[in-house]
């Protein structure tokens, strides 16, 4: 019998906690719950069984923001955040810190319930490809190289981690060089939704991932806007057991 998986909801609003317990259990998972950032980071270990974190981010004391980063130096696991405010710029700055989907308020719980189980998807994929024969650890492309394992972008003696969202559109890029990516497949493979006509959530995300790899926003080299269609990386990539 497959184990439940276990979420972690972090929201101060004591209805919302009742409700998405109550939801979710519903739907076969465990569910812990904490009304704060402090209380939450004093609670979680790094070795704990826990497979995804729903976390609001207008929490008192530490904010949501706050609480992801200090989440991001222990720990890989998925983030969910939650906010009253739909401005784009939480977006920005959630997708900045490490969190792995976004969803404003007032939502539907069944939206909420797929986002969950389509993060959860890609993350055993992911640790499949995790497992995967030695000589996939590395890819090199331009200056840069990317560990696989460590998840971390290396640029000469430079070395950067990247959150599970930018890790995870940086690997469709290398895993299909050369190719047009469209807006909608980048949602579905890595967001696990189908991107709206008007939603600019992935061209945030594709303008966060080429400042990472030092592009000029105004003339990017590495991943190149196809217009009316979407992005492709232009560099050749190599797959490498070793990167010494």
């Amino acid at each position: 019998m497959t184990q439940a998986k276990c979420l972690y909801v972090v929201d101060d609003d004591d209805d919302i906690r009742s409700l998405l317990k109550t939801y979710l259990e519903k739907h076969q998972f465990n569910v812990l719950t904490a009304d704060s950032g402090e209380a939450f980071l004093a609670n979680f270990r790094a070795d704990q069984e826990v497979d995804l974190v729903i976390l609001d981010i207008m929490l008192p004391g530490q904010d949501g923001f706050a609480v992801c980063r200090s989440l991001r130096a222990q720990s890989q696991v998925p983030v969910i955040m939650l906010t009253a405010n739909s401005d784009e710029m939480d977006r920005i700055i959630g997708l900045e810190i490490g969190a792995d989907d976004y969803l404003a308020k007032p939502f539907n719980p069944r939206e909420l319930l797929a986002r969950i189980k389509a993060i959860l998807r890609r993350m055993e994929h992911s640790e499949v490809v995790e497992i995967a024969p030695v000589s996939q650890r590395f890819y090199r492309f331009a200056q840069f190289t990317l560990d696989t394992l460590s998840r971390e972008l290396h640029i000469g003696n430079e070395k950067e981690s990247l959150s599970g969202a930018d890790y995870n559109l940086l690997m469709l890029f290398l895993t299909h060089p050369g190719a047009v990516l469209t807006r909608e497949l980048i949602a579905e493979n890595t967001r696990g939704r189908d991107s709206a006509p008007l939603d600019r959530f992935i061209d945030v995300h594709v303008s966060r991932l080429r400042q990472r790899l030092r592009e000029d926003a105004r003339q990017p080299q590495l991943i190149k806007t196809v217009r009316g269609q979407g992005y492709i990386l232009t560099a050749s990539v190599e797959a490498i057991s070793d990167a010494n």
